[in-house]
């Protein structure tokens, strides 16, 4: 890993559609000083607050991860972050118009394309590591989630997910360098299954969601008269069922979900406010115990 802070040689410009919200928002990532950090500001709120990425702001991490300074709040920033931590940047201010992060893809593969586009710029400061010298456990019993990292000199994250099911049972994905963020992990969509999407969807949950943003991964046999129903659910003049996955969709790996449970984790460990040396073993993570733990980790090395 580069020594040296690093931030953007320029600005760079994202609009589209939240997720959860269904609301449009333009976000504009600005380069920034040495020890800035990374930093949300709403422009569209009097005064333009300014929310730090940091786990000890974090108030919400259903479907998504959401932080809150003085009663302004961003959510589903995780993959705006992996992209920045991933890309190994230590400072930028990201300015946004409205509440939620655009979802784009489901991904954070355009964050990484533009910041790759206007490149990346050292500073003049060495970076201030939170370097693993021990063990460091978090378990969620409810989530059957166990995280632990070990001491490495890099950044190494090895993730398991199992869903119990025929379509999306057990998966492994490993990322052994950042280097390697911008192609293995970065361009792999999230995920959802179908049942889960229309309960979403038959509840206003998802206003922003869509087939462009999620793969979306059926478990049962579909009869022609529930996708001519569901064709009419997405607008689409038809969808079909091809592996499991809906409308065709083409999965860039064949372990595309568990390396997007990875890239929610390095969006969501990013709330350390720093980068980190150490070996992580995640297994079934989420946004909730991904969160508990990045705490955990700041409160035995604070």
């Amino acid at each position: 890993m580069t020594d040296l802070q690093k931030t953007l040689k320029g600005s760079i410009t994202f609009s589209g559609i939240g997720l959860h919200t269904g609301k449009d928002t333009t976000v504009t990532i600005h380069p920034a000083s040495e020890n800035f950090g990374i930093q949300f500001r709403r422009i569209d709120i009097e005064n333009a607050p300014l929310i730090p990425a940091n786990a000890d702001y974090v108030v919400q991490t259903s479907r998504g991860t959401t932080i809150e300074r003085e009663k302004a709040r961003v959510t589903t920033i995780e993959h705006c972050l992996a992209a920045l931590f991933g890309m190994q940047i230590d400072n930028a201010l990201i300015e946004m118009d409205n509440e939620e992060m655009p979802i784009l893809d489901g991904s954070s593969k355009f964050y990484v394309e533009k910041i790759k586009e206007i490149g990346i710029a050292l500073q003049n400061t060495q970076r201030n590591f939170y370097v693993i010298d021990k063990e460091i456990k978090y378990r969620d019993e409810e989530k059957n989630a166990d995280l632990q990292v070990l001491p490495y000199d890099g950044m190494k994250v090895s993730v398991k997910i199992d869903y119990g099911m025929k379509v999306l049972g057990e998966q492994y994905a490993e990322l052994r360098s950042l280097s390697d963020f911008d192609t293995e992990i970065a361009p792999c969509k999230t995920f959802v299954f179908l049942h889960e999407l229309e309960f979403l969807l038959s509840h206003n949950l998802i206003k922003g969601g869509s087939l462009d943003n999620a793969i979306v991964f059926v478990n049962k046999v579909m009869e022609p008269e529930e996708l001519d129903r569901l064709s009419k659910l997405f607008n689409r003049p038809s969808v079909d069922v091809h592996e499991g996955v809906l409308n065709n969709t083409k999965l860039i790996f064949e372990n595309e979900p568990a390396r997007h449970k990875l890239l929610d984790f390095i969006g969501d460990i990013a709330l350390l406010g720093k980068p980190v040396k150490g070996h992580f073993i995640i297994s079934h993570p989420g946004h909730k115990s991904n969160v508990e733990f990045a705490k955990e980790i700041k409160r035995q090395l604070d």
